[in-house]
């Protein structure tokens, strides 16, 4: 009896332990889909939980009363860097994503690389072919490796011309948006194409162009909401990425704009309010198929807004590392794994989304490259505290300052600041610490000689000046989309004063360059 009674006690608590094992391991049970939303742009102040008007972003606040905050989430400070970390799990040096494929075209941004301006066969101005390498694995990749469905939606901005780098030849089942840095939501085209200055049509599914009427959030959301639905004739679990272009400009106000169209702040307040109604859909096109309780829901975003307001109380923009260009908001909800309405502690990068989605899903997590990402599965649904103490936001040879935080202190360059007494970034205390600096600018410096070598970029984009972006969508360009793009490029410049161009030159120093004089000096 009292044998049997303890065989009992025994098979209880190894089921039990077993049980907790395989769902902390992703048991293909309870494997969860996962809904990761990318905002881009959008500064730390704009949603309401963070201080936000409540009147422009209701779903989203609903969603924080739903989930879990986080209160220490970085990305690097601009979209590519970001978006290759979170696939990849790797700093954004280590695939040279520090440097977005559209810099390779910009005389400026070439110098800080002792790079020149390519010139094709005929002598024409063009870029020099830069993007995510195929040999990296994604996280889309290794999802589907685990029997996940994988879908992107909106924008890619990881390469935009072969078609190893796009995304279907990176493990996306189904792409649908834009490949490049941003477009105009109604015409769907980019403006310049670095170095050429006229647009370029980028708007996709499946790899091929298509044509559409509409506002690009909200195309995007009812994808998004195609894409669900039709998961639930599909056994298989689903990682969904929604890469908004919102609020990214071009200032383009959304469809019914009732504000002021002479008023820049009014668009952008409008077209965050529609990416917040964009987000409600997502949530309810989840609720109404039946998947809430097995989704993970995150939203976040990939960097810092442009203009300083919008980043209060901290300081900077995207394109720099204060705070106000990495720190984000981010919302995590999964029913019965977070608790509704809470906050969370401690340092955590984009980055380490790479290994716990892939926990989550029962994936494998041995592959060829190190990462960077930390399994962050016993922080944000065990009760654990951060594993996590240092963040390397750039290193040298980045286009930004080699930046690095460890514990309290972040190091600029040669500037060092104590973010807990100091979460504005108004103080450096270098002199104070001179110990700790020279720790940190070595760990910043031996992280940074990490960095593989660049390669001599010899693949150039031809035609220097395509209709669409995607080297084999030049086949038969459908009459539509000439026409389209050419009465876009009826209505821009022609002539420019030397030097001057559409984009902005490359930062110097702590601070970015602004949208003002546009001119680009190491073109003079």
């Amino acid at each position: 009896m009292k044998y049997s009674v303890y065989c009992l006690v025994v098979a209880t608590i190894f089921s039990c332990f077993s049980a907790n094992t395989n769902a902390s391991t992703g048991d293909k049970q309870e494997r969860p889909n996962i809904v990761f939303i990318l905002a881009d742009d959008m500064g730390w102040n704009q949603p309401s939980f963070n201080g936000g008007d409540p009147d422009l972003t209701p779903n989203i606040g609903r969603l924080a009363v739903e989930g879990m905050r986080l209160n220490e989430f970085y990305t690097h400070s601009v979209c590519a860097p970001t978006r290759a970390a979170f696939l990849t799990g790797r700093y954004a040096f280590r695939t040279w994503s520090d440097w977005r494929s559209e810099d390779f075209g910009k005389p400026s941004y070439l110098a800080k690389l002792n790079l020149k301006l390519a010139h094709n066969d005929r002598g024409e101005p063009t870029r020099r072919i830069h993007a995510l390498d195929t040999n990296e694995r994604t996280l889309a990749e290794a999802l589907q490796e685990a029997g996940y469905f994988t879908s992107l939606l909106g924008k890619w901005h990881l390469g935009e011309w072969l078609p190893e780098h796009l995304p279907m030849g990176q493990g996306f089942e189904h792409q649908y948006g834009h490949y490049g840095w941003g477009i105009d939501y109604y015409t769907k085209t980019i403006v310049h194409n670095a170095p050429a200055r006229f647009a370029v049509y980028d708007w996709h599914r499946n790899q091929k162009p298509i044509q559409e009427e509409g506002y690009a959030t909200d195309l995007i959301a009812a994808e998004a909401e195609r894409v669900i639905a039709a998961r639930k004739n599909d056994d298989r679990p689903f990682f969904m990425y929604v890469a908004f272009n919102a609020v990214h400009g071009p200032l383009n106000p959304p469809p019914r704009f009732e504000g002021d169209a002479d008023d820049p702040l009014s668009i952008r307040h409008a077209m965050l309010a529609n990416l917040d109604k964009a987000v409600g859909r997502i949530s309810k096109a989840i609720d109404d198929n039946g998947f809430r309780d097995n989704t993970l829901f995150i939203f976040t975003n990939d960097n810092g807004p442009v203009l300083e307001e919008f980043s209060k109380p901290f300081r900077g923009t995207k394109n720099t590392t204060f705070e106000g260009g990495v720190r984000q908001p981010a919302i995590l909800r999964w029913p019965g794994h977070t608790k509704p309405g809470t906050t969370k502690d401690g340092l955590m990068f984009v980055s380490d989304f790479y290994p716990t989605f892939i926990t989550l899903a029962g994936g494998k997590h041995k592959q060829e490259q190190p990462i960077d990402g930390i399994d962050m599965t016993s922080m944000l649904f065990q009760g654990a505290n951060s594993q996590r103490n240092e963040i390397v936001f750039d290193v040298a040879g980045s286009v930004r300052l080699p930046t690095i935080r460890r514990g309290d202190f972040k190091l600029m360059g040669d500037v060092l600041y104590n973010l807990k007494q100091d979460p504005a970034e108004q103080t450096d205390v270098a002199a104070k610490y001179p110990k700790l600096v020279k720790e940190l600018k070595a760990r910043v410096t031996a992280v940074g000689n990490e960095r593989p070598p660049l390669g001599d970029k010899p693949l150039l984009m031809d035609p220097p000046l395509p209709y669409v972006y995607g080297q084999q969508e030049q086949e038969n360009v459908p009459e539509w989309l000439l026409t389209a793009v050419n009465k876009v490029r009826a209505k821009q410049p022609t002539e420019w004063e030397p030097g001057e161009t559409p984009w902005p030159k490359a930062p110097k120093g702590a601070v970015a360059s602004k949208m003002d004089g546009l001119k680009d000096e190491a073109g003079k």
